[in-house]
């Protein structure tokens, strides 16, 4: 048996963004991580193949050439093989999801597929799902909890008010995971002296049959927001702060 592991290159949320020709990310200034809900996913299934060592796990995911750099710390991480889909940066969720499906439906060994529930980037929350329908394969999102069987799966998911349901997948199936479903482990020193002698396979779009859709959107324009302004404190005998703030209020913020 195979599992796969979709994963996404993400910038980290601590590093600063710059703009440079008015609509493009300053990619020179970004470093660059596996999105973190994907990490829980690579975690969960090397757990799987601990419990089961005839497991192999290939970790797979589309974008340029940096994305390499990811699948090497999935492979430092105890990853078995990595697969690199060539594609654009900035692919949409429908065509993302129908190149892993590509990969994924070729080897019918693979009957499992983890990934996280979103990526940090734009939050889209559409591959998992646009994956698991177009391979055919049962789905949960936002999962915390994971059990396997010969034939199936046990999953825990939280829903509204703090309570959790508990779903049982067949076999193939797809399981989206979220924060607190495990510890994602380091990559060990030995582990990522190993992972820079493995070959990444790398195939195209064109292999794929996928084709790039034509779209009428076009980025005109981005922004970085404004810093926001420190706060002011307000000296004095509480009656007379409250005063000053209230003024403040309503001469310079012109909320009241």
């Amino acid at each position: 048996m195979k599992v796969c592991v979709c994963l996404k290159q993400v910038p980290d949320t601590e590093a600063s963004l710059s703009i440079r020709e008015g609509n493009q990310v300053n990619e020179a200034s970004i470093k660059w991580i596996i999105s973190p809900y994907d990490e829980y996913a690579i975690e969960e299934a090397l757990k799987f193949k601990e419990k089961n060592p005839a497991t192999q796990v290939i970790a797979l995911s589309a974008g340029p050439e940096r994305v390499q750099n990811a699948l090497r710390t999935a492979l430092a991480m105890g990853v078995s093989e990595a697969v690199h889909i060539e594609a654009p940066a900035d692919l949409d969720s429908a065509t993302t999801a129908q190149a892993l499906a590509a990969v994924i439906a070729a080897d019918p060994e693979i009957r499992l597929v983890f990934t996280g529930k979103q990526a940090i980037d734009d939050d889209a929350h559409q591959v998992h799902t646009l994956l698991a329908t177009r391979l055919g394969m049962a789905v949960a999102s936002g999962v915390i909890a994971f059990e396997a069987a010969d034939d199936h799966v046990l999953v825990e998911r939280e829903i509204d008010e703090g309570a959790r349901e508990r779903i049982r997948l067949p076999f193939p199936c797809l399981v989206a995971a979220t924060k607190g479903l495990n510890s994602p482990r380091y990559a060990s020193v030995m582990g990522i002296m190993k992972a820079k002698k493995i070959a990444i396979r790398k195939v195209s779009l064109a292999d794929l049959g996928v084709t790039l859709p034509s779209t009428g959107v076009r980025l005109l324009k981005l922004t970085v927001p404004p810093e926001k302004p420190q706060g002011r404190v307000i000296p004095g005998e509480p009656a007379l702060a409250a005063a000053e703030l209230v003024r403040l209020l309503r001469d310079e913020a012109k909320v009241l």
